[in-house]
């Protein structure tokens, strides 16, 4: 750090110190400092505790405790000239046991060290007071895990910025703030300067943080989304070899939300569908040609009274004019993901594909000797009700 002399137009340069040369003291000192200008840190933060020591079955004590503008809880750890080993330990515990503090609690805790100050005046309103809120029942305190970390001191050990910069990447709002005294002359200054993330790079880090943690909760879900679907699909399966239906036997259980087997036209298959919401049987046109698939589904609509007749209920016939595919369906809601309906959704699912498979597998075999004679003639889609 460097002084201008603008007499001289020069520089003159400022000699760092540690804080043990000079004397000063944790706690005496750069706590103090800090208690009395948080703004030091370069946001507005309240001070409501110092020395907090009301951790259970423990002896340890917090350097400052302290609420954000957005009702965020801030530990604040000071060291001098030399984090130590385990400051990162130490505050996470501090944060883990903050984490259970109702809005009532850290009203108390405020309360409390106004008190031991000596300062008049209720934790209530100096808290929506800071807020900018009109009433206690208006504000926020301590939301979910969303405890702040702040480590202070003249050096970092390689071990503490490791794990700040893991914690980071793990959604953990963590700062690291680099104190370190000058001497020019007689007068002594102190320069304080965020150095975990930097400044000009927080944004970016916190942003890639929240994307990261969102792409692994994602792939979290999906990964549980395909344990559930396997191993209802493993149940079906034996349902089906339980009841003899051969439709499946050859087809292994998957991690998608459907099963296909085969129905003796190549690209037809029939599908079970297994959803959050709904179970569902289909026949399904998904030949490599968008013609092929159009006829056959028109060639088959032209039947629809008699294969709804003998199904007992009417399907749903989706032509899907703007896709290459075409579908014949029938579905049942369900809550598929409460394994308690996974019985009566199986059940269902075995039924109806046997009765699909049934009424649809004659018209199939006639439509694919026309398919291979290359005899496609065209429909009349008027007549298809």
């Amino acid at each position: 750090m460097f002084k201008i002399d603008r007499t001289a137009n020069r520089l003159e340069k400022l000699e760092e110190k540690r804080f043990s040369e000079l004397n000063f003291r944790e706690r005496e000192h750069l706590q103090e400092w800090l208690a009395a200008m948080p703004s030091a840190l370069g946001e507005d933060l309240l001070i409501i505790q110092k020395e907090f020591d009301g951790f259970d079955g423990t002896r340890e004590r917090l350097d400052l405790l302290a609420l954000d503008k957005d009702g965020q809880l801030v530990v604040i750890e000071n060291k001098l000239d030399d984090t130590g080993r385990d400051v990162a330990w130490q505050a996470m515990k501090y944060a883990a046991y903050f984490s259970t503090l109702t809005k009532a609690q850290v009203v108390d805790v405020y309360q409390r060290y106004l008190d031991a100050q000596g300062e008049s005046g209720s934790a209530v309103t100096r808290i929506c007071e800071f807020l900018s809120e009109e009433q206690l029942d208006d504000v926020v305190l301590n939301a979910g895990n969303s405890q702040r970390l702040i480590f202070i001191a003249a050096a970092f050990r390689k071990e503490v910025t490791s794990t700040v910069l893991w914690l980071i990447g793990h959604g953990i709002n963590v700062q690291c703030f680099r104190a370190a005294p000058y001497a020019f002359g007689e007068e002594l200054l102190l320069d304080i300067q965020q150095i975990i993330p930097p400044p000009e790079a927080e944004e970016f880090m916190i942003g890639m943080a929240s994307k990261e943690l969102e792409e692994k909760s994602t792939q979290g879900a999906l990964k549980s989304r395909h344990r559930l679907r396997l191993e209802f699909w493993e149940r079906a399966l034996d349902a089906m070899k339980d009841r003899g239906v051969d439709l499946y036997q050859n087809v292994n259980p998957g991690k998608d939300h459907w099963l296909n087997a085969g129905s003796g036209v190549s690209g037809c298959p029939y599908g079970l569908i297994f959803g959050k919401d709904e179970v569902r049987v289909e026949l399904i046109f998904a030949r490599a040609s968008q013609d092929e698939n159009k006829w056959l589904f028109d060639m088959l609509i032209q039947k629809k009274r008699d294969i709804e007749a003998a199904f007992g209920a009417p399907l749903v016939w989706k032509r899907l004019d703007e896709k290459k595919s075409s579908r014949v369906e029938f579905r049942k809601s369900f809550d598929g993901y409460d394994r308690a309906n996974w019985p009566a959704m199986i059940e269902w699912l075995v039924i109806h594909i046997q009765k699909l498979e049934g009424v649809c597998a004659s018209h199939l075999q006639r439509l694919n000797k026309d398919l291979r004679r290359g005899e496609m003639t065209s429909v009349n889609r008027g007549n298809n009700a």
